[in-house]
């Protein structure tokens, strides 16, 4: 017969670094988050081995005291929570990144956690947790005016089975990598810079709060295209809004990894939001196309629940209904009103491969479907359709077009598809706006349609 035991404070730690630091990239960004809830302007990030060897963490923070510095590597110890008036704990009135006071002493748990932290004014201090044992505090060096320092290394060395479920280094640094990226993405305001093996891979510079330093900060990350090929999102209705900016249909990915989502400036991997915005590109992309994003969610904190997971990655809405139909309606508003503009990327690659006769490709040989010789006022004419049987075949016009009265084009092209101009191999329409062609699928349109 069983016999019911407490188990000892060692143990619960490990048991709760089960959920809270799955792989280097969980530490990385438990620290990172505790570094941005204590006001840091920068911060500095270092791995080794793709952090299973060694993570560094420097920030310019407020620093702790001596004893908090004591109580931060204590179970459910944090300045991120506090009760009201009355007395009372509210768990949704959460305006952190953190607040579950269970990063530092699980990973103190199952790692070798070296904290040094200094307060404006005051001495420097350091504390050691090396596989749930503490030693510390003890005076340390100074830090600089403030801020905090805290190492990790040997990861999961109190625990070697949790090593076998790590991937590849390369695959850790890009994981790692991931997180610095989309906390940068909501912080704008702040620096970040980090380094791998010795070699900086990112560096971010502070811009600023305003839309204009957002942006800056996207075009940082995701590169320039993504910007030059993005429109502004900013919609709000019943005390829910949504910024942010989404790229144009026609710059699509194979993947979702661009989709970049946040909830009161939490990055979130939601089921809801995602499909939100599937549902609000599924008029102009293929299932297996993804448009590339960053929007930005921003309510009232008692109307979503960010204590779902341990990780903070998961939020529940009071009212989802009214959060994805705002996410849709806000971007095919944008959409809608981008028009039929294409994206830079797909532009710039049909210029490219649309050269004059006799121009050379990248390989040297001429295009497949040009003269070898280029056309000179000298070459001897060539024969025209009539005058050789060999290209008889071609003499049936593979394009129908049927002349339409100029008051009627006229008067069509200022509709979202224009005029009707002619027909391509039975299948494709093209069409004339007023600043542009649209080609259209008829077949594809018809079942649109009807189905």
């Amino acid at each position: 017969m069983s016999t019911l035991r407490r188990l000892p404070l060692e143990t619960i730690n490990r048991i709760a670094a089960g959920e809270v630091v799955e792989r280097p990239a969980s530490v990385v960004k438990e620290l990172v988050e505790n570094a941005l809830d204590a006001q840091a302007q920068s911060v500095d990030i270092t791995v080794e081995e793709g952090g299973k060897a060694r993570i560094v963490i420097n920030d310019d923070g407020h620093g702790m005291s001596r004893d908090e510095l004591l109580l931060a590597v204590e179970r459910h110890a944090t300045s991120k929570l506090a009760p009201d008036a009355d007395g009372h704990w509210d768990l949704l009135a959460i305006s952190t990144m953190g607040f579950r006071g269970e990063a530092l002493p699980s990973i103190g748990s199952v790692a070798r956690l070296n904290l040094s932290t200094q307060r404006s004014g005051e001495d420097a201090w350091a504390l050691r947790v090396h596989g749930g044992t503490q030693s510390g505090p003890e005076p340390a060096p100074p830090l600089g005016l403030s801020g905090t320092r805290i190492e990790v290394s040997d990861l999961f060395f109190a625990v070697p089975a949790r090593l076998k479920f790590l991937k590849s280094e390369r695959a850790e640094s890009m994981a790692i990598s991931d997180v610095i990226k989309r906390l940068a993405m909501a912080r704008p305001d702040v620096a970040f810079t980090l380094s791998s093996n010795g070699r900086t891979s990112l560096r971010l510079m502070a811009k600023g709060t305003d839309e204009a330093a957002r942006l800056a900060r996207l075009d940082d990350i995701l590169g320039r295209d993504f910007a030059q090929n993005s429109i502004a999102i900013d919609q709000e209705r019943e005390g829910v809004r949504v910024t942010g900016f989404a790229g144009l249909p026609t710059y699509h990915q194979g993947s979702n990894r661009h989709q970049y989502l946040f909830v009161n400036g939490r990055p979130v991997r939601d089921k809801l939001l995602h499909g939100a915005v599937r549902g609000a590109y599924a008029d102009f992309l293929a299932r297996d196309r993804h448009p590339a994003l960053a929007l930005f969610v921003d309510l009232d904190p008692h109307k979503v629940d960010v204590n779902v997971h341990p990780a903070k990655a998961e939020v529940r809405f009071v009212d989802p209904g009214l959060v994805r139909g705002l996410i849709v309606g806000a971007l095919r508003h944008g959409l809608a009103n981008a028009g039929h503009r294409a994206s830079t990327t797909t532009a710039g690659f049909a210029l490219g491969r649309a050269r004059p006769e006799g121009a050379q490709s990248n390989d040297g040989n001429p295009p497949p479907y040009q003269s070898a010789a280029p056309w000179s006022q000298h070459s001897t004419p060539r024969p025209s359709m009539g005058e050789n049987t060999r290209f008889a075949a071609f003499d049936a016009p593979s394009a129908h077009h049927e002349m339409q009265q100029t008051a009627q084009i006229e008067e069509t092209q200022h509709l979202p598809l224009g005029a009707a101009r002619a027909q391509v191999h039975e299948t494709y329409i093209v069409t004339q706006t007023e600043d542009g062609i649209v080609i259209v699928d008829q077949h594809a349109a018809h079942e649109r349609l009807v189905y």
